[in-house]
């Protein structure tokens, strides 16, 4: 094990890089924090390059894992080390890095689906992504313009999930496209005429379900792909839902 009290060491100054979305994807790495999502890191059998730790987190953690203190990899840091390096208000101590790992190539034949079409927003994004986990969907595609999957508040709102599921970046109106190629129906949650209310769908085994962005929606070019337009009724003053909820009635519609 090392120890870093400093936070002008260079490990930690290169590590603290890592809340900002350009060293990121410059160095391949994020950084997640907290004992869950280290634990829900730990369960899934992850490969890391660093764990960091205040001594009584890293008595907890030992506890629990049994971790070989003679590891390089983990690093014992004290509370103004974690205070730098914490996303957060409150640092809760604990902190792991993990290599970006994005598949390059995927088929989408199989399953339940949900699309985010230029979601901005890193907490709904997370909070999609927990939910279509919660409810046994097999995965979920982000287009290329939507808020960083490794963004510490989309971590955050994950809760882990990120660990259970495939969540592929990929070009949109081509994952679409893949889709209907082998037959899974894709829907797109649109406002408007032809849209039709989401009681009326009966649940199937597969589809793809194209969730919009909070302000605009849907794209055109992928709505025109989609097999069908629904919509959640509203019933009160409300002019809409926001878009992690709507996606959360519409996942459980058809769970």
């Amino acid at each position: 094990m090392q120890k870093i009290t400093s936070t002008t060491n260079q490990t930690i100054k290169n590590l603290a890089k890592l809340n900002k979305k350009k060293y990121r994807e410059q160095e391949g790495y994020y950084l997640i924090e907290g004992f869950h999502l280290v634990d829900e890191a730990f369960k899934s059998k992850l490969n890391f390059k660093y764990l960091l730790a205040t001594p009584a987190a890293f008595e907890k953690l030992n506890i629990q894992y049994q971790l070989d203190l003679t590891d390089k990899r983990l690093i014992q840091i004290n509370e103004r080390v974690a205070k730098h390096l914490s996303a957060t208000t409150n640092s809760q101590d604990v902190f792991m890095v993990l290599k970006i790992n994005q598949p390059k190539h995927f088929t989408f034949n199989f399953g339940k689906w949900i699309l985010l079409d230029s979601l901005a927003d890193p907490g709904n994004i997370g909070t999609i992504i927990r939910t279509a986990d919660a409810a046994g969907f097999n995965g979920v595609v982000l287009s290329e313009n939507c808020a960083d999957l490794y963004n510490p508040k989309t971590q955050r709102a994950m809760q882990g999930s990120q660990f259970h599921l495939p969540i592929i970046k990929a070009d949109l109106l081509k994952t679409i496209e893949q889709f209907k190629e082998n037959y899974i129906p894709v829907y797109a949650s649109v406002l408007d005429d032809e849209a039709k209310e989401l009681p009326d769908f009966e649940k199937t085994k597969e589809l793809a379900l194209i969730i919009g962005n909070e302000a605009n929606g849907v794209s055109d070019e992928a709505v025109n792909l989609a097999d069908e337009k629904l919509f959640i009724p509203i019933k009160g003053q409300a002019e809409s839902l926001n878009a992690a909820i709507a996606a959360g009635i519409m996942i459980y519609h058809f769970a």
